[in-house]
């Protein structure tokens, strides 16, 4: 068991070559990157929107295709099926994200800058969890508008979750969600790790 221990403490404590510390800084990019640009995209399409409507999902905000109007379209069918209205001001994860991807960066920055392997699997494992979170959280919001509807609705349909990846079919919709740029970003990140951790593995204190 000392052994082992030993053998984990030295490989933490491996110092980071050039081309380690280059994947951090892209990783840091990335992650700067997934701030600004779209992370998902819901599609909403039937026989009365033949072009579609159009929800796109920012890290801190909700905007309807069309400059806006779509997502006011969204809102008035939620109220015919009793699902409540989409704001961004409903998504609390919109007021914290922001903060945790420019935190991400800095992390990055800092291991680039530091250079030790400990920081790599330190920042991998913060993202993980981040990710399981946050993924964990967007579904739990789609299931609760799908499923939170009022009875007192002008349209009785069967309780829903919208898909996350993927196209099914709501009453006469097709509901269409993909990942968007932001999200590949994010998707990015691990690999950056992993090869910075790769680059680096038989590198001497």
């Amino acid at each position: 068991m000392t052994s082992l221990l030993q053998t984990g403490n030295q490989f933490l404590a491996k110092p980071l070559n050039g081309k380690s510390r280059l994947c951090l800084v892209v990783s840091a990019v990335l992650f700067g990157l997934a701030m600004g640009l779209p992370l998902w995209k819901i599609h909403l399409v039937a026989p009365q929107y033949q072009e579609g409507l159009q929800l796109t999902i920012y890290a801190w905000q909700l905007i309807g295709g069309n400059g806006g109007q779509d997502l006011v379209e969204i809102n008035n069918l939620n109220h015919y099926i009793g699902m409540k209205p989409l704001s961004s001001a409903d998504f609390i994860e919109m007021k914290w994200i922001p903060f945790a991807l420019g935190l991400f960066a800095l992390l990055a920055l800092r291991a680039a800058v530091h250079g030790r392997m400990g920081q790599i699997i330190d920042l991998a494992a913060l993202f993980f969890y981040f990710g399981a979170f946050s993924m964990g959280s967007f579904y739990y919001r789609m299931y609760q508008y799908g499923h939170d509807l009022d009875p007192r609705a002008p349209m009785t349909i069967e309780p829903f979750t919208p898909t996350m990846i993927g196209s099914q079919q709501i009453a006469n919709f097709v509901q269409t969600s993909l990942p968007l740029s932001g999200a590949f970003c994010l998707a990015g990140v691990p690999l950056c790790l992993l090869l910075a951790a790769w680059f680096s593995r038989k590198e001497t204190r």
